[in-house]
């Protein structure tokens, strides 16, 4: 059985995740904060993913890595370099030097995010983030095309929407992904025999998509659900009153935004970045996201 480890593991997506791939591998779950109730087959070590000294020690003798730790949402600059780019650069390198060859980079949606709503996108399209956050998922995705170009690491760059069990709003109707559709796609990273480079889109096969995701399909994913379901229910709640520049663009608030990223989640004071996944504040925590 394979051990993958998930950085970020303490934050909503991770916990997602760790129930969707619970029996199909051996789980090193990786936090700033501690996570209490580990199920079999999962092991805790804690890591600030800030700290190249932790990342050598967690990275150490897994055979692959969903790198999910950091800061979700916009924030101060100095927030953003710590936890999303000195702590992606700190990942690969500790598993360059540790002979981790398969990295599953969790990207967003807002890399892309001012790209228009009416504008369909590929894995192709040149990147436009919407904010600070945005632009360090560029940046990790750059990484990540070095480090497979230079030292062979094979990375999976997953452009993620909003994992959710539901779609909350409009917009995510366009950008949803379902928690098993996530690990469907988190399993093709992790087992896929020919990645090197991959850029494919974190979303489920959404009726309203802006994303052609013909690459994860060419990889094997087969979204099982659709935000369509949702879609009358969402609607019918959805609040008027958008700004008009947020309801142009892909990315949402995002591109209004300066330190706060989505106003649908509050975000507390800035502190020392964690070590998290994508979702609630301080380090990037993982996600409800975007």
């Amino acid at each position: 059985m394979k051990t993958v480890l998930i950085t970020g593991a303490a934050g909503d997506i991770g916990s997602h995740l760790r129930r969707e791939l619970a029996g199909k591998y051996a789980l090193r779950l990786s936090d700033v904060r501690p996570i209490a109730k580990l199920a079999r087959g999962e092991k805790f070590v804690r890591g600030d993913v800030s700290r190249m000294k932790d990342m050598l020690a967690v990275t150490r003798g897994v055979d692959a890595i969903v790198h999910m730790g950091g800061f979700s949402v916009e924030g101060p600059w100095e927030t953003i370099l710590e936890a999303n780019i000195v702590g992606t650069y700190n990942v690969f390198e500790a598993a360059r030097r540790n002979g981790v060859k398969r990295i599953l980079f969790p990207t967003s949606n807002h890399a892309m995010g001012f790209y228009p709503r009416s504008r369909i996108i590929d894995e192709h399209t040149y990147p436009k983030p919407d904010s600070r956050y945005g632009v360090s998922k560029v940046f990790g995705e750059a990484l990540a095309s070095l480090y497979a170009d230079k030292y062979g690491i094979e990375a999976f760059c997953m452009r993620i929407g909003n994992v959710n069990p539901r779609p909350v709003d409009k917009r995510r109707l366009s950008l949803w992904i379902s928690p098993r559709d996530f690990a469907q796609l988190v399993t093709i990273g992790i087992e896929h025999p020919a990645i090197r480079f991959e850029i494919v889109y974190g979303v489920s096969g959404n009726k309203r998509s802006w994303y052609d995701n013909s690459n994860a399909a060419r990889l094997g994913y087969r979204p099982l659900d659709d935000s369509e379901t949702f879609a009358a229910e969402v609607l019918r709640n959805e609040k008027p009153g958008a700004d008009p520049l947020s309801e142009k663009y892909q990315g949402g608030m995002f591109v209004l935004a300066e330190v706060g990223g989505d106003p649908a989640k509050k975000v507390p004071a800035a502190g020392r970045p964690r070590a998290k996944a994508r979702a609630k504040p301080r380090a990037k925590a993982r996600v409800k996201k975007r």
